[in-house]
């Protein structure tokens, strides 16, 4: 879906400026602190002052601030596809999946090649910042079937964290849906995203991946996506989302 901050008409100034593409949140502070906003021809110092996204005219060292337009794209990435806007050497990338007109989107973090599920393009800067960073702890949730029994030491290691190339992972949180001697089929949740760290924290615990798919960012779930299918984000999700760290 197309979204433009009408939609969501009161923001605080500092937040306007990041979301329009002026600069960081952190840099929109020291310009308005500078007094080089104006909001309707006013200079305002208070970076938490609410302004109207529709109607009022908020310029940076008089230079009109146009609102943008966001686009947020969910697509259910099948195996066999690199995540990266292009790669030479890559067989099958992600934006093969996707409308030409859909390449001026970036990946909101990223899927390695043998992985499926949810993965989120869009071009507002402000949100896939904060969907990323550290700081936010956003949950992803994924469906692993892994080789062999799962029993509940090596359950309880991977939730209290697993040491992977001298950093110990966040806790992490296993719901075990299937077992049997052969494969476990379970749901693990996490809030860190390293390369290929759910492969390497099930390999460290002697049970290596078989399958790995994302089926959740944050509240964000699509079970009715097919394989390499994508759609738009409604509202209400992109404001689900914003409402993870909206206020932190």
């Amino acid at each position: 879906m197309t979204l433009t901050d009408s939609e969501a008409p009161k923001i605080r100034l500092q937040v306007y400026l990041s979301r329009n593409g002026v600069c960081s949140r952190r840099d929109a502070m020291t310009l308005i602190q500078q007094g080089r906003v104006t909001v309707n021809g006013k200079v305002t110092n208070e970076p938490s002052t609410p302004v109207d996204a529709e109607h009022d005219a908020i310029k940076v060292n008089g230079k009109l601030v146009i609102k943008k337009s966001f686009l947020y794209v969910l697509l259910n990435k099948p195996a066999g596809y690199m995540t990266t806007t292009e790669d030479p050497h890559a067989d099958k990338i992600v934006f093969d999946l996707l409308p030409k007109t859909f390449k001026h989107l970036m990946p909101v973090g990223r899927l390695d090649k043998d992985t499926e599920g949810l993965l989120l393009f869009t071009n507002d800067g402000d949100l896939a910042e904060h969907l990323t960073h550290p700081r936010f702890s956003i949950k992803k949730t994924y469906l692993a079937k892994i080789k062999g029994s799962l029993e509940r030491e090596g359950r309880l290691r991977l939730e209290k964290g697993i040491f992977v190339e001298g950093r110990k992972t966040a806790p992490a949180h296993v719901k075990l849906l299937k077992l049997s001697p052969r494969e476990t089929l379970c749901s693990i949740e996490i809030k860190e995203g390293k390369k290929r760290q759910i492969r390497i924290m099930f390999a460290k615990v002697g049970h290596p991946v078989i399958h790995l798919k994302r089926i959740a960012i944050g509240p964000i779930r699509s079970d009715e996506l097919q394989r390499g299918q994508y759609r738009f984000l409604k509202a209400e999700e992109v404001k689900q989302l914003k409402s993870l760290f909206e206020d932190r």
